[in-house]
């Protein structure tokens, strides 16, 4: 898949919230920057710095004249319109999120990211997995939605491997990251999640899925958190006392709990076959669900 079949969408603040369990009182509390990769035409650099949360987003489409961006994140939002007619089975109600107005909130989104590229330049970084332009824990949080599961044809389990490391290098020790979804674009679990989370193991990389209901339907939505495996750790359902949902599971020191309670360490499972250490230091895009 070419880097222009990826789809440049334009999500506002909220639906990060709702994608990633967050809430805007979590993200106003935190006292480190947050990185969103890919950050598409989001609006939630814009959104955040009216918190005094300190947003940077990156995608290689940044690099892109800013017309040529303009155009692809128009597209996105048809593209996405066009999915909800066509296979409204993976997405929420009509009743529970009526479409004209969940994309008039990408319209929005959309907009503002133009105005803030506009003002606020240094906020938007052209770079791609897996290598970002940034120093070991910079971030407090760091967030990536719509990309390495989502389009399995695009990654090698090797170039899965070597993005979540990289997203865990550049985030800080005491910090997570978060990514969303954990399926493809036909709603199917990725078959090299636990593979990948047996070989983040084995380079000290903590990992989680996070469960918690979904805004509107309550239907489950599952998030992989990872963390320094170095960390002491507080435990996963004491979060909840900052402001997020609660989760199932509790991160380990080799590794994580799942959502049954498996604990992903050293020395149970091999790794995965042909996955070296990669070098270190991102790619852009989301498909076509919310």
């Amino acid at each position: 898949m070419a880097a222009q079949d990826i789809l440049i969408t334009s999500r506002p603040l909220d639906e990060y919230c709702a994608l990633f369990g967050l809430t805007r009182a979590r993200l106003a509390a935190l006292t480190g920057p947050v990185l969103d990769c890919p950050g598409g035409a989001a609006g939630l650099a814009a959104e955040a710095r009216a918190l005094g949360c300190h947003v940077i987003a990156t995608d290689p489409a940044y690099a892109l004249p800013h017309e040529v961006l303009a155009a692809r994140a128009v597209a996105g939002r048809d593209a996405m319109a066009a999915a909800m007619h066509r296979t409204p089975q993976h997405f929420q109600r009509p009743r529970d999120l009526p479409y004209d107005r969940y994309l008039r909130s990408w319209d929005r989104a959309r907009q503002l990211f133009a105005a803030d590229t506009a003002q606020h330049p240094e906020a938007y970084v052209a770079a791609a997995l897996p290598r970002l332009p940034f120093a070991a824990g910079t971030f407090a949080l760091t967030l990536s939605s719509f990309l390495l599961f989502a389009y399995p044809q695009s990654f090698t389990p090797a170039q899965q491997l070597a993005a979540l490391l990289e997203l865990a290098r550049v985030t800080a020790p005491d910090g997570e990251v978060r990514i969303h979804p954990l399926h493809d674009g036909t709603g199917r679990r990725s078959p090299r999640l636990d593979g990948l989370r047996h070989a983040l193991g084995a380079h000290r990389v903590a990992s989680e899925i996070r469960s918690f209901p979904r805004p509107g339907d309550g239907r489950t939505r599952r998030v992989l958190v990872l963390r320094s495996a170095g960390h002491r750790r507080r435990r996963a359902d004491s979060v909840s006392a900052h402001g997020e949902l609660s989760a199932h599971g509790e991160f380990g020191t080799h590794g994580a709990f799942g959502t049954h309670g498996d604990i992903h360490g050293h020395g149970h499972r091999p790794p995965l076959r042909g996955v070296r250490r990669p070098p270190t230091a991102g790619d852009s895009g989301c498909p076509q669900h919310p």
